[in-house]
């Protein structure tokens, strides 16, 4: 798994690729100009002992000592803003493929995943991802280029003493290698516990009234803190196991460092090297053996990010939703459903061979009590799923050979639940498209929407927060109508869309609707029986088919089960 995820993040460099091999290189050079300062530090002290010393030596050797510090300093700096540049380029690159996804992906895939998921992968591990490419492509290569040319440096020096270096270092390799393959599984529960907390908080945040209004904030506590508390069990566990590299390590180093000093001495002490080549030697030991350290954790911290991109590339390859290539012309608005069946649990029967037609202008009504598959019908309708049998068409064309863009475009929707994004009044009511701001106005007007609006502190130019918190329920359903209205569909859905407003609202927007749905196909889904009277056509439903339709007379006629809705809604 690592080494696909690896190859395919090493694709989504792109044109980085260039820049990523400018930083490697300026990286080798800030290493091999740092490295070469020993050896002037070593040349000194034998100077120094050979009793050659003088203060003109001395101010040269500072100087180049500082020249070299400098310009590995200005590599190191050139080589890090390139990999950061390149590295955060690319992270963007994956959330943008993340939540261009989220677009294509079906209506199910976000009935069956929490939302607090799906944020974490696209913000929690595409961080985590950008924070090891980081560590990756700065410490891990300057590491490599280290060790390379300290061992070349060593191996002019002393053969036999880098022979020892090179013997010992490979045990950093073993115990890191063992711990990295117990942090991959490590890490990536830590990162699954991370998405569980986001889609807690997500959740809880979003019912935070419901929450209260059932006197639950201490048992929601309690529950964040059982889930805060497997997070921080799943994050002591995978920084534990990577924490023992380091200190693992760094055993080995210390070891190789001895063993150079105590080699070094007798080689000093027999006449193979001065004091000033022990001294670079020692250096050079350190210097070889602490990349090996570095690498190691590097290596805990890649484990890491290679989990967290697995998660971000499970949501980019979830199955997108089927779409069909027609586009549908100028719409009539013609509907019908043959022989539909379908389910959400394919255990569960839920609409079993629903067929009606449905002649262009027409104001359908469905009707039923809850769960009797009313909603269904408009997530069909509207393909946010597909049937599992029959067929649906709008103007005599199968739906699922149309796109759904050239289909819904064709819609309007008002649902039961509103939304407004975090905008003005004018831009939620313009979200259908670009309209003109008298248009605006006069279409508010109709809904009467217009009334509360210019009593906002700013009309309609007043910032609303998301999901327009500060407007009451019925204020919201009135500017969910107004911008349906707005973007003159040629099908209109209207799902207890006068269900949060007042009697004489409701009697005022029924008015409006009925002046917009002339000469428009209507679908009106609806619990109370009373808004209906009026429809063309009523569907009645009843676990999940169609028993009775008719004019509101022909079903009270007809002393079905339509009048014992309306009954026993009147006696209510």
């Amino acid at each position: 798994m690592n080494k696909k995820v690896f190859a395919r993040l090493f694709g989504e460099l792109g044109a980085g690729k260039a820049a990523l091999v400018a930083s490697f290189i300026f990286s080798a050079l800030s290493v091999i100009v740092a490295l070469y300062i020993p050896v002037l530090i070593g040349d000194f002290i034998d100077t120094v002992a050979k009793g050659k010393f003088s203060v003109s030596k001395a101010e040269l050797f500072l100087i180049r000592v500082a020249l070299l510090a400098a310009s590995s300093a200005l590599f190191r700096w050139i080589s890090d803003s390139l990999s950061n540049a390149v590295v955060f380029r690319t992270v963007a690159s994956m959330r943008s493929k993340a939540y261009g996804k989220l677009s294509r992906l079906p209506v199910s895939y976000f009935d069956s995943h929490p939302k607090g998921e799906t944020i974490s992968r696209i913000i929690n591990d595409a961080d985590a991802v950008g924070s090891g490419l980081l560590l990756g492509t700065s410490q891990f290569f300057s590491g490599i280029v280290t060790i390379v040319f300290t061992l070349i440096f060593m191996l002019r020096t002393d053969l036999r003493i880098t022979a020892v270096v090179v013997i010992l270092t490979p045990l950093s390799l073993v115990v890191s290698s063992i711990i990295a393959k117990r942090t991959y599984s490590l890490f990536t529960d830590q990162s699954k516990k991370k998405a569980a907390e986001t889609a807690f908080l997500t959740e809880t945040l979003g019912n935070l009234k419901l929450i209260k209004s059932f006197v639950r904030e201490e048992k929601t506590a309690k529950e964040y803190d059982e889930v805060s508390g497997e997070l921080a069990k799943s994050s002591r566990r995978a920084i534990f196991a990577s924490s023992l590299v380091n200190p693992s390590t760094r055993v080995v180093c210390a070891t190789i460092y001895a063993a150079v000093g105590l080699f070094g001495a007798f080689s000093v002490l027999g006449g193979g090297l001065s004091v000033g080549a022990l001294t670079v030697f020692l250096n050079y030991a350190g210097q070889y053996s602490k990349p090996f350290n570095e690498i190691s954790a590097v290596i805990a911290e890649i484990q890491g990010s290679a989990a967290a991109a697995a998660r971000v590339y499970e949501l980019i390859d979830e199955e997108e939703e089927t779409d069909g290539e027609a586009v549908l012309g100028e719409v009539r608005g013609d509907v019908s459903f043959s022989h539909v069946s379908f389910s959400y649990d394919k255990t569960k029967t839920l609409l079993t061979d629903v067929t009606f037609d449905v002649r262009a202008g027409g104001k359908v009504a469905i009707v039923g009590p809850t769960g009797c598959g009313k909603t269904t019908l408009i997530n069909l309708l509207m393909r946010f799923y597909d049937p599992d049998g029959g067929v649906i068409t709008v103007d005599g064309v199968d739906t699922r050979t149309v796109s759904k863009q050239s289909l819904r475009s064709n819609f309007g929707m008002v649902l039961q639940d509103t939304f407004l994004f975090d905008a003005t009044v004018a831009e939620n009511l313009s979200v259908g498209g670009k309209v003109a701001s008298d248009e605006v106005a006069e279409t508010a007007k109709i809904t009467r929407a217009d009334n509360f609006i210019k009593k906002l502190p700013q009309g309609y130019a007043t910032k609303l927060s998301e999901g327009g918190g500060e407007l009451s329920e019925g204020e919201r359903q009135l500017l969910s109508i107004t911008r349906v209205m707005l973007t003159k569909p040629k099908i209109l859905i209207l799902d207890e869309a006068t269900s949060s407003v007042d009697t004489r609202t409701e009697a005022e927007i029924n008015e409006a609707l009925d002046r917009l749905m002339e000469g428009k196909t209507s679908f009106i889904v609806a619990h109370r029986i009373s808004t209906v009277k009026n429809a063309d056509v009523i569907l009645v439903m009843r676990d999940g088919d169609i028993v009775e339709t008719g004019r509101h007379d022909e079903l009270m006629a007809a002393r079905g089960f339509y009048s014992e809705l309306y009954a026993s809604q009147f006696e209510a």
